[in-house]
């Protein structure tokens, strides 16, 4: 099972919010996923990104693949950085 970690769209019309999860490929964008990584909240002004790095660092560790979006919330909070600096650390 190939999983990604990716946005899932909640919110109401024209006020989105998003869940960074980790879920199937497979699935629909807002459909079943595996589970909450963290929150996006594009309207808000400051600390609009929430992500819990222990999940976060334990799905890229195994072999998760974020999307372009996720990637750069990540890069964002600092997380992407640990993550890289552990792989190499361990290789």
């Amino acid at each position: 099972m190939a999983v990604k970690l990716r946005l899932k769209r909640m919110g109401a019309k024209a006020r989105p919010f998003y869940r960074i999860v980790a879920a199937d490929s497979r699935s629909p964008r807002d459909g079943r996923f595996i589970e909450t990584v963290g929150t996006y909240n594009p309207i808000q002004e400051s600390n609009n990104v929430v992500i819990d790095e222990e999940k976060a660092l334990k799905w890229l560790n195994n072999g998760a693949e974020p999307t372009d979006t996720v990637k750069s919330l990540l890069k964002a909070q600092g997380t992407w950085a640990k993550f890289k600096n552990t792989n190499k650390e361990g290789k």
